[in-house]
């Protein structure tokens, strides 16, 4: 049974942070919609993930700052001053990444990582304290639109999920614009 707890308790970042080092799976606000996080460096929490969802292969994470996803970069320094500027906000920036920064069940082709800094207080104190990256993927069964009413999300997902941190129902939202580094380029996949 899904445990659920208010994005303003107290201690909703450590009961978070603790079911994530577990390797179980969470639901969580961001600043778009609801997302499924779990440790992005664990092949048994992605494989929960992808049983959720009902398909496997690429997927995003969020991190807490611009220093943290540059770190993970495996770029030139030319090109990261091209791509700082799609770091942050309602944007997933896809770029290629070092080597066990997470699970290689995650990554797309030539190595890369969709990448995401909410601009969402919980979202960033979580990235932080966890020090590792999330797994950012929308609140729904692959084909179906992205949920955002906790109330829906938590009958739907209850014996699938951990734990839900509640910050109400969320504006309607597409989710983030999804970009990628092509050579020296950014690119959109979409808008």
């Amino acid at each position: 049974m899904i445990k659920r707890i208010y994005i303003d308790h107290p201690k909703v970042v450590k009961y978070a942070v603790n079911i994530l080092a577990e390797g179980g799976v969470i639901i969580y606000p961001t600043d778009t919609l609801y997302g499924f996080g779990a440790d992005a460096t664990s092949d048994e929490a992605i494989e929960k993930i992808y049983r959720i969802k009902g398909r496997s292969g690429p997927v995003s994470v969020m991190t807490a700052n611009t220093q943290m996803a540059i770190h993970w970069m495996d770029i030139s320094s030319k090109q990261i001053e091209i791509v700082k500027p799609y770091l942050g906000g309602a944007q997933t920036l896809i770029i290629p990444v070092k080597d066990n920064i997470v699970s290689s069940k995650i990554l797309g082709e030539n190595h890369t990582l969709g990448i995401r800094i909410p601009k969402n207080n919980f979202c960033n104190e979580l990235s932080f304290q966890f020090s590792k990256p999330i797994i950012s993927t929308s609140v729904n069964r692959t084909g179906e639109q992205p949920m955002n009413d906790p109330v829906q999300i938590a009958s739907l997902f209850s014996s699938e999920v951990n734990l839900l941190i509640d910050a109400g129902t969320l504006p309607e939202s597409k989710g983030s614009t999804i970009y990628q580094l092509k050579d020296n380029n950014i690119i959109i996949l979409r808008k």
